[in-house]
């Protein structure tokens, strides 16, 4: 994939829409330029023109607007033509690009690839370049926000700020070490140990605030589980707020799984409605179980819906029995509409009526603290589970620096060995010291024309 050769993509949504744009970037676009218009485009301005074929014919009418690299989205010539957003003539202006371009190599754009660019050429760093693609895809107004606020660099500001005071302790570690006289004085003298501590606390806070993204990010992916006809397809409409799955009173209508995203707080959460889990001769339904299974092994929160009326069942103790020991657990039971003034559920359980919403709200705010968001401690920024592992990995190299710094022979050599993979961890973060395949996997998740 060359990076020298002009690319070009449609950058907007396929389908019909009242406007489409085509985007161009390359290190020098102004002979592509005079070959479509047959004129220089004054930078930065909004020019109406005819997009015309090499025969003359005229394929649209609308804006072209050249940007001058370095100042443009990639950092190199950029060329923005808007015209009518049919898919045709969309497809026409691109084939146009192509040939225009051909002599100096123009090809199509490859996913993410204008960003990937714009990450090559300084424009932004890695974790800006994530959050244009989580902008993007963000399903609600806070996963909007988080993801704005780290493509202006609110998150990569905090990760190079715990660099560069890295950097600074490993620069007086580095100069102690040649003058092998002073290495007992050096923690005392520069206040090593103070400093490693606050950087650890500040870097703990910023793994808190990264597992909030993530879960703001990514969102919960909630599985009802139970036996047939407790309610779980009442349960899916009744918190989607819509008639989504089929509710009929014959045990087994759910057959396999339907998902729907609904939002609580802003935090997506994927519920995914299952097939009641039994024993069971019918060959589509076992199938359905055996899928049921499968999902509750992904879920990031089970909600075990039982029946209020039915307490103890033997199945549902079952079930219990079966389900993975590593995923939170919610206990809910259902029809608590139905019971006696003076029954009662289990401690830890919540009682719901999925029917009447009675019991719904509170249902909402323990999935959300059960899968541990925290709505005081809301992340700014959105994360992903690479940011979360390298943060990880800094704090962990922190501590063996901190056990190295406590010994008697006070090693300095590790205590320094420790702060540069510490270093390391943060800036892959940002993309300074990040591998091509890494790059390569980031990018190729982005929509083309972005």
């Amino acid at each position: 994939m060359s990076l020298a050769a002009p690319i070009v993509a449609i950058a907007t949504a396929p389908g019909r829409g009242g406007i489409g744009v085509v985007r161009v970037s390359g290190p020098d676009l102004r002979e592509l330029v005079r070959t479509l218009f047959g004129r220089d485009l004054t930078p930065r301005h909004a020019h109406y023109l005819p997009f015309k074929n090499a025969e003359g014919e005229v394929l649209d009418e609308g804006i072209a607007i050249y940007f001058k690299g370095p100042h443009s989205y990639t950092g190199e010539d950029v060329l923005e033509l808007q015209g009518h957003g049919g898919p045709a003539v969309l497809r026409r202006i691109l084939a146009r690009c192509l040939q225009a371009g051909h002599d100096l190599g123009t090809r199509p754009a490859e996913p993410g690839e204008f960003t990937q660019r714009a990450f090559l050429n300084d424009r932004m760093d890695l974790a800006q370049a994530e959050a244009v693609a989580d902008l993007i895809d963000a399903s609600s107004e806070a996963a909007a926000r988080g993801a704005m606020a780290s493509l202006s660099g609110e998150f990569s500001h905090k990760v190079t700020g715990l660099s560069d005071r890295i950097v600074h302790l490993r620069m007086l570690v580095e100069a102690t070490l040649d003058f092998p006289e002073e290495e007992i004085d050096f923690l005392e003298k520069y206040q090593a140990r103070p400093t490693l501590d606050a950087i650890a606390e500040e870097l703990d806070t910023l793994i808190r605030q990264a597992r909030q993204g993530i879960i703001l990010r990514e969102g919960l992916h909630v599985v009802l589980a139970g036996q047939p006809n407790v309610g779980k397809s009442s349960l899916l409409n009744a918190l989607a707020g819509d008639e989504i799955a089929i509710v009929t009173p014959i045990a087994g209508t759910t057959r396999d799984k339907v998902v729907q995203e609904i939002h609580i707080d802003g935090v997506p959460l994927h519920i995914i409605d299952t097939a009641g889990l039994r024993e069971t001769d019918d060959t589509v339904e076992s199938i359905g179980i055996a899928r049921t299974w499968k999902e509750i092994e992904r879920a990031d929160v089970i909600l075990h819906l039982q029946d209020a009326t039915s307490p103890d069942d033997v199945l549902d103790a079952a079930i219990t029995a079966r389900l993975p020991a590593r995923t939170p657990v919610l206990e809910v039971f259902n029809k608590i509409d139905l019971l006696v003034a003076d029954a009662t559920i289990a401690a830890k359980a919540i009682g719901i009526s999925a029917k009447q919403g009675t019991g719904l709200e509170a249902l909402r705010q323990r999935l959300l603290a059960l899968a541990g968001w925290n709505p005081g401690a809301e992340s700014p920024w959105l994360a992903r589970e690479r940011h979360l592992h390298a943060l990880q990995d800094a704090a962990d190299h922190l501590e063996l620096a901190t056990a190295h710094a406590e010994q008697d022979d006070r090693v300095l050599d590790l205590f320094a060995e420790e702060l540069r993979l510490a270093h390391e961890s943060l800036t892959s973060i940002t993309g300074k010291f990040t591998s091509d395949d890494l790059l390569g996997e980031i990018f190729s998740s982005f929509c083309i024309g972005k």
